[in-house]
């Protein structure tokens, strides 16, 4: 059998990985192991590697690496610690495939620990841009330390080859994400309030916001900018955990303290997928800068408010609405996001990032590649040569 593991560091990415893990699992011929590190292990983020657990998933490692804090020399040290846990890792368990996804500096320890093991790495996600976090940075090195990538969008594909990628190592699926969408039963909004514990009628703003990396000075006067626009609106929120960036905690810190003097608002720390999809069904609007927005409203034809400068550069669908960090920029986008006539604009969107096959298409490729002396040497494929050719 061949060996799959897959890295997963937060509740965003496992939620990703859902439908790839559920369809290698039901493969005769693939042996699924799961590396688990980062958020996933921290209770102050939900010690959401219990939720893997309940799932029933094989954890063959857990990676300790994250500190107690989100200061800049943290957030490196933490790198450190998970590029040394990562390789104590390897050495005990060494899959013959690794998938890694996105952008997270916890992947990328996992992805520089691989290196000198020759563990073929597989990339999802790659090729995006973020211009306004370091998670950019982050996202194009793992594309260069890795030896397949499946992308979710042509422009994506053409800018992982633009990066030197040879041309048949790069896979054009689609969101993996967008899977779910043919697996998952959507609550009702009955069952919804009992989960997060507030009515919600009218429907609610969801709020996923995220310190921007790059900007992380700044990160109260903005979550304050979000917090104050927030208020001029009498409707249920529902708010979600950041991620542990740089000034993560004072995000986490400032909505708690809007929570508890807004009785028609909730902070939840793990809603899970299929309550997160449920949610965005039967929201008003999203407001924040999650890559959520982007890639999974518009499935749901959500109305979107995108603040400041995190996904920057990355595609997205009409239901996006671009705004600044001040109260004003972010309340009449708001404003627009709820206006009936803008939501009629989005009957029938196309989701850019597709509908919904990634899995699929994945595991056929693992089934069928020979990966042995293969996929390690790695030549540098020159734009001109690369752009004449398209990908699978």
């Amino acid at each position: 059998m061949r060996v799959i593991g897959v890295v997963t560091v937060g509740r965003s990415d496992y939620g990703i990985y859902l439908p790839l893990l559920r369809r290698i699992e039901q493969d005769p011929n693939l042996d699924l192991q799961l590396f688990v590190s980062g958020m996933h292990l921290s209770p102050e983020f939900g010690l959401t590697v219990q939720t893997i657990e309940r799932d029933d998933f094989t954890i063959v490692e857990r990676v300790e690496m994250l500190l107690s804090s989100d200061t800049p020399e943290s957030i490196a040290k933490s790198m450190g610690l998970g590029t040394s846990g990562f390789a104590q890792a390897f050495a005990r368990s060494r899959p013959d495939i690794l998938f890694v996804l996105g952008d997270r500096f916890e992947m990328h320890a996992a992805a520089l620990a691989a290196l000198p093991f020759k563990i073929p790495l597989a990339h999802i996600h790659g090729g995006e841009l973020t211009t306004g976090a370091m998670d950019d940075s982050l996202r194009h090195s793992i594309t260069k330390l890795s030896h397949l990538h499946f992308v979710s969008t042509e422009e994506y594909a053409r800018r992982v080859r633009q990066l030197g990628e040879e041309p048949w190592r790069i896979f054009k699926t689609g969101a993996l994400s967008l899977d779910h969408l043919k697996s998952i039963k959507l609550q009702s909004c009955e069952e919804l309030e009992s989960e997060v514990g507030l009515c919600l009628k009218p429907p609610p703003l969801v709020i996923t916001y995220h310190p921007v990396s790059l900007e992380y000075e700044r990160t109260p006067e903005q979550v304050r900018e979000l917090l104050d626009s927030l208020g001029e609106f009498d409707l249920p929120m529902v708010f979600t955990l950041p991620n542990a960036d740089p000034s993560g905690r004072i995000v986490m810190e400032m909505i708690r303290g809007f929570v508890r003097d807004a009785p028609a608002a909730v902070l939840v720390e793990n809603l899970g997928t299929e309550k997160y999809f449920s949610l965005m069904a039967a929201s008003a609007a999203m407001v924040g800068n999650s890559s959520s927005g982007l890639i999974e409203a518009p499935s749901f034809e959500l109305p979107v408010v995108n603040i400041g400068n995190r996904q920057k550069g990355r595609v997205r669908a009409g239901n996006v609405i671009d705004v600044g960090n001040s109260k004003s920029e972010i309340v009449h986008g708001i404003q627009k996001a709820l206006d009936l006539g803008f939501k009629k604009t989005l009957r029938g969107l196309v989701n850019p990032y597709g509908e919904g096959a990634a899995a699929e298409m994945i595991v056929r490729f693992l089934e069928k590649t020979d990966v042995e002396g293969c996929l390690i040497p790695k030549s540098f494929a020159d734009l001109s040569t690369s752009e004449k050719e398209g990908v699978r």
